[in-house]
């Protein structure tokens, strides 16, 4: 299938999503708890999801789905089109703040990474691309960041990383500029796709990371394991995207 046509239904669903994200600050939430306080699942994530999973049934019967809150099919078993959803990425910020929070969707077809989303539903910006593609803020093309080495530039953090100091944490963030955390994966890779921050570090599953990390790699960025290994669709793990520069000089760090 051309790429084109599945562009141009998910960009229609996204901003149709938007809509319905931005009328519910007007409504009282249904809110609820999964793994612990702090991690919030919202009446809004579960219809956000479904309408994504809807509109794919119905446009790609065929297709496969990993979400965040219902389907998680596998993509060993995806011969076709694979889909990875976060309706609502950072609900803590959506609940809290109505502000920074992103909904993203990654595409892989034959297994193989086609397609990244993820929109900044606040500010309307949808960063979107894929390879060969190349990587666009809603119709603008984006430039590769600048390779800014560890202590030239901010990193981007889950706070775990640093109130454990998991891989020396506390001794790369001295290394860095300052240290930012956003509170969602989505906007935090927003960030080190623009050259606003050159790193970020946290413990991630797949609807976290799926969307950015083909974002990332098409613009050069390198997305790995915080331990140098690979990652693919179906890591849950500790996950860095940074420049090169930066890139090294962590590794040095957690390797000393």
């Amino acid at each position: 299938m051309e790429w084109q046509v599945i562009d141009e239904k998910i960009k229609r669903w996204m901003f149709e999503a938007r809509e319905m994200i931005l009328a519910s600050f007007d409504t009282k939430l249904d809110i609820n708890t999964k793994s612990n306080r702090n991690d919030l699942v919202t009446n809004m994530d579960k219809k956000i999801e479904k309408f994504y999973i809807d509109h794919i049934h119905e446009s790609f019967p065929d297709a496969k789905i990993m979400g965040e809150e219902s389907e998680k099919d596998a993509l060993q078993d995806a011969d076709e089109l694979f889909f990875v959803i976060d309706p609502i990425d950072g609900t803590m910020n959506f609940v809290k703040q109505q502000d920074n929070f992103a909904s993203m969707i990654a595409v892989y077809q034959n297994h193989q990474p086609i397609l990244g989303y993820i929109l900044d539903i606040r500010n309307n910006k949808l960063y979107w691309g894929g390879k060969a593609i190349g990587v666009y803020c809603n119709f603008k093309r984006l430039k590769a960041p600048q390779n800014l080495t560890l202590r030239d530039g901010l990193l981007g953090a889950g706070l775990p990383m640093i109130l454990n100091d998991e891989y020396h944490f506390q001794e790369i963030a001295r290394e860095a500029s300052g240290v930012r955390m956003y509170g969602s994966a989505g906007i935090e890779f927003i960030n080190v796709l623009t050259g606003k921050t050159l790193g970020y570090v946290s413990r991630l599953h797949a609807w976290d990371y799926a969307a950015g990390k083909i974002l990332a790699e098409e613009l050069g960025l390198v997305v790995q394991a915080i331990d140098g290994t690979d990652i693919d669709v179906l890591s849950s793990k500790v996950v860095l995207v940074s420049t090169r520069s930066a890139n090294e000089k962590i590794n040095q760090i957690i390797n000393a």
